[in-house]
């Protein structure tokens, strides 16, 4: 599997090449406009970030479990800054 630091690279690529800020890629894959990222919308991210088909579904639950700080299952903006704020350090 590939390693976190390998995945969020890619998470970061993604964002920085084909968005002019880390909100524009919130909110076009914020699908359903509820200001929350579901499982569904962030497997879709990385899809796009070229994450392999076999390991998205375990490592959105991770990103999930990692970044959702209120529990509630989902990545609100907040939640989405922080994890881009880390990725942009690392």
């Amino acid at each position: 599997m590939a390693s976190k630091k390998k995945i969020l690279k890619k998470i970061q690529i993604v964002i920085t090449n084909h968005f002019d800020t880390p909100e524009d890629a919130f909110n076009f894959f914020d699908k359903s406009g509820n200001g929350k990222l579901s499982k569904k919308e962030i497997v879709k991210l990385l899809k796009e970030a070229e994450i392999s088909g076999f390991i998205r579904s375990i490592v959105s639950s991770k990103l999930i479990e990692g970044y959702d700080k209120d529990d509630d299952g989902y990545i609100n903006w907040k939640e989405f800054k922080a994890a881009v704020d880390e990725i942009n350090k690392g």
